[in-house]
């Protein structure tokens, strides 16, 4: 019986564990639902062995978990979506990675929700905002600027902001030069990711300025399942940390 149960828990694991890895390290937007697996895996093993009081307290402890996940995601999946007439002078382009100068899945979600954008409101303009990171040879502002330009959209409608490195530059360096161009922040729009929209909007109601959110929508939705797992702990840090 112990052989049997040794040998169930050792399958179980080794294709939890193997899925995990292929996720964390083979595939690329899917390390929230590797770590998942791994704890799943990690999990399945002390039920299978530790005794009974452990298993009522780490019960305990993963319902308490699940019912935090659940709060926590809540506002997050009720904001994943484009606010009721978004319309506005200015729109922030969130950044996100740049693969060398090709733009990232995320980026170029956001680049088709900002190109729907600005056709849809032919008097808006775009504020591409994001600095050059690990990994990228040019400003993800300069990455978004060549996608819209070549989309064709006007260059006049499309302003670099080249400096941020966080959403929080991205909001603050951006504000600054829609006040620097004479407009005001406040009822000013931005696009990002569906799941990044609460966070987002709350960072930028730190700053003291009311933002118009675009959802811009991840194209798959195992990326999808695993950017929301991942906005759980952001939103956690942020809630914790500021």
């Amino acid at each position: 019986m112990k052989s049997k149960k040794l040998s169930t828990c050792i399958i179980v694991d080794i294709i939890l564990l193997a899925a995990a890895f292929i996720l964390r390290f083979v595939m690329v937007g899917y390390d929230f639902i590797a770590y998942t697996l791994a704890f799943a895996a990690a999990v399945f093993t002390a039920y299978m062995y530790f005794g009974r009081v452990f298993k009522i307290i780490l019960t305990i402890l993963l319902l308490a978990g699940v019912v935090y996940f659940i709060i926590v995601e809540i506002p997050v999946v009720s904001a994943a979506h484009t606010d009721p007439d978004p319309k506005a002078d200015y729109v922030i382009v969130l950044g996100a990675g740049v693969n060398g100068e090709v733009p990232s899945l995320s980026l170029l979600n956001r680049l088709d929700a900002t190109y729907a954008y600005l056709v849809k409101y032919p008097d808006a303009k775009a504020i591409v905002s994001g600095g050059q990171g690990s990994g990228e040879n040019i400003t993800e502002a300069e990455c978004m600027y060549r996608w819209l330009t070549a989309k064709g959209i006007a260059p006049e409608r499309v302003i670099k902001e080249d400096r941020a490195t966080s959403t929080a530059e991205n909001f603050a360096y951006s504000f600054a030069i829609i006040k620097n161009l004479g407009g005001d922040p406040n009822g000013s729009a931005f696009v990002s990711s569906e799941y990044h929209l609460y966070r987002a909007q709350r960072i930028a109601a730190a700053q003291g300025v009311a933002v118009k959110a675009v959802a811009a929508h991840t194209t798959y939705p195992f990326i999808m399942v695993n950017y929301f797992i991942r906005e759980a702990f952001a939103v956690t840090y942020m809630r914790a940390f500021g």
